[in-house]
């Protein structure tokens, strides 16, 4: 069951080799990542929370947006409506930088109505949550455990453009962190208008890095522009 204690490694699976001879048209591997990747396409079914209605989600709903995919294991577990419920504490935050949020697990829309009804960490929550009943969503985007036949931990941020420019995957016993996801969110926003790039833990305020217009004065000379103790501050 997910959320248990430990982390178990996932068996390899072997690939025949005679299986591979016989293909006529050239194997292509997927990436390990997602990032600068485009989203997969997608439709599936799904529960608004904040209506209390299911509906139809797709890829093209996320189109020119901004948008967070986040998969986790399972309903009725430990972890997971933790993380739903920080996620749903900021999405008036994420709301206001013009971010959509998708919540998604392999459980389906029923559960997740049931979920949301009982779960009290999950009272008054806003977000819509994808029900992958085929598990080809979380396939699509390489964070199914085959195994359990459950989704891990995988957040993914997409631009307007729908590259993914960041993505974070976990094993089912420690939460992530939505602070910190919030403040990547609002680096990549900065950093996609303007052109500038920002150092190591970089908050709204702080000094960025003008590599749009210094490239060749910064190169070897970072340390020029912006100290260690300014990135720790």
């Amino acid at each position: 069951m997910s959320c248990e204690n430990g982390v178990k490694p996932l068996k390899k699976k072997e690939v025949k080799k005679e299986l591979v001879n016989n293909l006529n048209s050239e194997v292509k591997t997927m990436s390990s990542t997602m990032v600068k990747q485009e989203m997969p396409e997608f439709t599936m079914g799904a529960y608004d929370s904040n209506t209390g209605h299911f509906k139809t989600v797709s890829s093209k709903d996320y189109k020119d947006k901004w948008t967070v995919i986040c998969f986790y294991p399972a309903d009725f577990t430990f972890v997971c409506p933790t993380e739903i419920a920080a996620m749903n504490a900021h999405y008036d935050e994420f709301q206001k930088i013009g971010v959509e949020i998708l919540a998604v697990s392999v459980d389906t829309k029923f559960s997740h109505k049931r979920f949301v009804e009982t779960e009290p960490l999950l009272k008054g929550l806003k977000l819509t949550i994808g029900a992958d009943t085929t598990e080809e969503v979380t396939r699509s985007f390489g964070v199914l455990n085959e195994e359990e036949g459950t989704a891990m931990r995988g957040r993914f941020l997409f631009t307007p453009d729908g590259v993914c420019v960041a993505q974070e995957v976990q094993a089912d016993s420690v939460g992530r962190n939505v602070n910190e996801f919030f403040r990547q969110v609002q680096a990549w926003q900065l950093a996609t208008k303007t052109g500038v790039v920002c150092p190591a833990g970089w908050r709204p305020g702080k000094k960025t890095l003008p590599v749009n217009t210094d490239v060749e004065k910064m190169t070897g000379r970072v340390g020029d522009y912006i100290t260690i103790d300014e990135i720790l501050s």
